[in-house]
């Protein structure tokens, strides 16, 4: 495997879907990146409720990555086995973006 093979295997992301015909279950694996966001989108719209993301193979993740699972998780998307810094990572990132009391004026 040359250095270009190596490179780019550690940019991938690799889905792997299995679905019950009820249900739908991605196994993502590898890096979560704003890049990539677009194919777990696709990979989810199947048009099969309720869905989950298994996280346990996940890698890396950017904050594009974090935002779209927080999005996910909003939606009733299961966040299955995930990582303790990515779950760390998406409660920071929920807690910065609800104003906090002080700064309310009502």
């Amino acid at each position: 495997m040359g250095p270009f093979a190596k490179q780019r295997e550690h940019q991938m992301l690799r889905i792997q879907k299995k679905s019950d015909g009820c249900t739908t279950k991605l196994l993502l694996s590898g890096r979560i990146q704003a890049n990539h966001i677009a194919c777990v989108r696709s990979a989810m719209s199947d048009g099969c409720a309720p869905k989950t993301l298994d996280l346990s193979e996940v890698t890396l993740i950017d904050l594009y990555g974090v935002r779209f699972l927080i999005e996910c998780e909003d939606a009733g998307i299961e966040l299955a086995q995930c990582p303790s810094y990515v779950r760390q990572w998406v409660l920071c990132e929920r807690a910065e973006s609800v104003p906090s009391e002080a700064s309310r004026t009502d």
